[in-house]
């Protein structure tokens, strides 16, 4: 199940972002010759109206062959107006966005689904207060729950935490409910140092009370869980950038860089854990390939975008020996990446 689940990830995602080069093209009037799944050697092909729908050998990717889109192709007269190089500057700027856009909406679509089928929160009752820490020295008790901070309403564990860890060396009032008795009590959060997941020093306010583990199934309505889930896409693409950035710093070791074995094995470890867990994942993988995408590299759409840009601001496309060179270097670019990332997803399986 978990490798079936794993390969319908992968075919999801491609399909998605090649649909959106498909119908951006269909809605410019760009003739779309062929809609394949994979590379290579086509395994299974069937031709509905002008384009040939095709699934082929090499499943790591996918593409969309436009009538015209190469220099070298011939243009019937008959059919000028329908090739992709013929079409306005902007025309084909939004064709090739279209892929990458695809897949930055599936995310917020997946989170939203997630949001409207609710997602499990901590209720804000203390199930263990730690010694030596503020809120031990308060008198903070086990079964407290904790109801306003600082006049704030406090509706879920995760809520206060966050507050919280923002408030470090601050004084903090947090009314609590004891008993059937309402309690005001003043804590200062410990100024302490923790990792973040760059492995990075932060400093974070920490009182030393854990959840007691109740939980409580809150599920939200479809535009509530739309704008949460463009929230959730925006954090975790802010966070995919920070750690590009992170990686070229090399305060992230670049052995973290994963391929298509470590997606795979991702992917397959959380289908065994629920459904939940897996469209997570795929929302996750989805922003990575739009951002990969979207990487000013010839060859990716971004390459494609940084030359259009170009263009639009030129008033005359760059050259075609300019974009010959450039497609040469991306290339190369791009199979060394993958040739990386298959060396670290190949050293992590031999080092198990």
């Amino acid at each position: 199940m978990g490798i079936i689940s794993a390969i319908l990830v992968f075919g999801v995602l491609v399909f998605i972002h090649e649909f959106g080069h498909f119908i951006f093209a269909k809605l410019f009037g760009v003739k779309v010759l062929r809609f394949s799944i994979g590379f290579g050697p086509v395994i299974f092909a069937k031709k509905w109206g002008e384009t040939e729908y095709a699934l082929s050998l090499i499943p790591l990717g996918g593409y969309v062959k436009m009538y015209g889109e190469n220099l070298e192709e011939g243009i019937d007269e008959s059919d000028r107006d329908r090739a992709f190089l013929e079409k306005p500057v902007w025309h084909r700027f939004f064709i090739v966005f279209a892929g990458p856009l695809f897949n930055y909406l599936l995310a917020i679509f997946v989170f939203a689904l997630l949001f409207v089928a609710g997602v499990n929160e901590f209720l804000p009752v203390v199930g263990e207060v730690k010694k030596d820490m503020p809120a031990y020295s308060a008198g903070i008790k086990t079964g407290d729950k904790i109801l306003e901070i600082d006049g704030r309403p406090i509706k879920y564990w995760d809520e206060m935490s966050q507050y919280i860890k923002g408030k470090a060396g601050e004084k903090i009032v947090l009314k609590i409910e004891r008993d059937g008795k309402i309690l005001n009590i003043e804590v200062v959060p410990k100024k302490t140092v923790v990792k973040n997941i760059f492995g990075e020093d932060k400093e974070v306010g920490l009182v030393g009370i854990v959840p007691k583990g109740d939980t409580v199934l809150v599920r939200y309505n479809p535009v509530k869980a739309i704008i949460l889930g463009l929230e959730k896409t925006n954090e975790i693409t802010k966070l995919t950038l920070v750690g590009i950035v992170k990686i070229i710093q090399k305060v992230v070791p670049a052995d973290n860089i994963g391929g298509p074995i470590m997606i795979f094995q991702m992917a397959k470890q959380t289908a065994e854990t629920g459904v939940a867990s897996l469209l997570a994942f795929m929302a996750v993988i989805s922003i990575n390939l739009a951002i990969l995408n979207l990487l000013p590299i010839p060859v990716l759409d971004g390459g494609h975008l940084f030359f259009y840009i170009i263009e639009i601001i030129r008033g005359r496309p760059v050259s075609v020996r300019v974009r010959e060179i450039a497609q040469y270097i991306g290339l190369a670019l791009l199979i060394a990446l993958m040739f990386f990332a298959f060396y670290n997803d190949i050293s992590r399986i031999v080092s198990k």
